[in-house]
């Protein structure tokens, strides 16, 4: 079988169990299970598949069926032109965020604090988009640490990331100028009805089994706490959220603005600490 026929037989397959986007991921997989650059599947279309790579390009593809996500078979996520390598024990980092970093990047800053950091995709970021800056990120899990800690070396920006295992601010000096996060906001009613890729995601990473909005309580307390005069906390909603979640800032003392991803749709509270 030539790679071409492999991808659409792949592509068929995917489609088949309601894969999203089924040509584009078993384009991703297939140069992943031969060791090339995506960019050079079309070139192998008329040659010819070595056993080993068919082999493991069906292993593959009957994975991605399952709805494991291609993140989770590749080991790494692009985000902000960067790749970054992720686990299940991390959440995988989506576009969507990058509302968050684009606002970050918008501002003055020359220390972050991360708020559940997960696989630092935000805090290396902004870090290596900001070579000046020095950031803390925390995570609940130690897992996740160490994922985190790995994309800071990858990225070369260990020696300005501190990364701590810890409950959200537990423990952290600061102050900071900025504070972000894209912390667990799904409501627990909510989780039946995501995308079955995110059944293999840590599920702490994705709801507090609540109403979604036990984090940001923390996080704005973090926020008196922490912030250094003048500062600013950044964090990721659901569409549906902007209201309440802008409403807990207020009601410490934040003066409070919501911003749109590309979609349109209310992604990003920004809470500034007013003068007291």
């Amino acid at each position: 079988m030539t790679a071409g026929q492999a991808l659409a037989k792949a592509a068929a397959q995917l489609a088949e169990a309601g894969v999203p986007e089924a040509s584009r991921d078993a384009r991703k997989l297939l140069a992943f299970a031969a060791g090339v650059d995506a960019t050079r599947v079309t070139l192998m279309a008329p040659d010819d598949l070595p056993q080993s790579v068919a082999q493991r390009f069906d292993t593959l593809v009957a994975e991605r069926a399952a709805r494991r996500p291609v993140s989770h078979l590749t080991g790494s996520r692009a985000f902000y032109g960067r790749d970054f390598q992720v686990t299940p024990d991390v959440l995988d980092p989506r576009p969507e965020t990058e509302t968050l970093v684009e606002a970050a990047l918008a501002q003055p800053f020359a220390s972050v604090l991360d708020l559940g950091t997960g696989s630092g995709a935000i805090l290396v970021t902004l870090l290596a988009e900001r070579p000046g800056a020095v950031g803390t990120g925390t995570d609940l899990s130690e897992a996740a640490c160490l994922v985190a800690s790995a994309n800071a070396v990858t990225h070369r920006v260990a020696q300005r990331a501190e990364i701590i295992a810890t409950h959200w601010d537990h423990g952290i000096a600061g102050p900071y100028d900025l504070i972000v996060s894209n912390p667990p906001y799904i409501a627990a009613t909510e989780m039946e009805h995501l995308a079955p890729e995110l059944a293999y995601e840590p599920r702490m990473a994705l709801t507090d089994g609540r109403d979604g909005l036990t984090a940001y309580h923390a996080i704005a307390l973090a926020g008196t706490r922490h912030l250094a005069p003048g500062g600013t906390i950044l964090v990721e909603i659901g569409p549906t959220q902007a209201r309440a979640v802008a409403a807990l800032f207020a009601a410490q003392g934040f003066a409070t603005n919501v911003l749109t991803d590309l979609d349109g749709r209310d992604r990003v509270v920004r809470a500034v600490q007013t003068p007291a």
